[in-house]
């Protein structure tokens, strides 16, 4: 994030680089916030798609007619015959679905769950870096409050 690398204009006083230090350790925990929301997002994204190969794995040299359970999600399966177990329907994207072969839709889904894997680590370094940038700013903060007040102080 930007606002994280941002150098803080010379504060004339105490008081006013505390302040600033407070300013920016809120902006930065709200984009933390953020972050993490994106980071469960995407996660949630990868989990479905591994799901989803791992059952397209599991039917592929499976024969018509065989009976299975199928994941719905949220740990819920419902039993069914494969009608047509070399075929599927796969998502696409802005709600297109196209049919596929079971061999197609996996490695369409390989792709995606390493596109998803890339994604997860660059929100997760963010994160982390923002999260660095937080506790250099607190340390700071509680350095300033300390000389201020000339005790021990803790920031929350």
């Amino acid at each position: 994030m930007a606002s994280s690398k941002k150098q803080m204009s010379a504060p004339r006083n105490l008081d006013e680089e505390m302040r600033q230090l407070l300013v920016e350790i809120r902006m930065l925990e709200g984009s933390a916030r953020v972050l993490s929301s994106r980071l469960d997002i995407v996660t949630g994204a990868l989990s479905e798609t591994q799901t989803a190969k791992q059952t397209l794995e599991g039917t592929k040299e499976s024969g018509k007619d065989v009976e299975m359970l199928i994941p719905i999600g949220s740990g819920s399966f419902v039993k069914a015959k494969l009608e047509d177990p070399q075929h599927i329907i796969i998502g696409v994207g802005a709600g297109v679905c196209l049919e596929k072969t079971v061999e197609d839709s996996i490695k369409d889904l390989n792709l995606r769950a390493t596109d998803l894997d890339k994604a997860r680590i660059n929100v997760t370094q963010q994160l982390n870096q923002i999260i660095n940038q937080t506790e250099d700013y607190r340390a700071r903060l509680e350095d300033l409050a300390r000389r201020k007040s000339g005790g021990p102080v803790e920031i929350v």
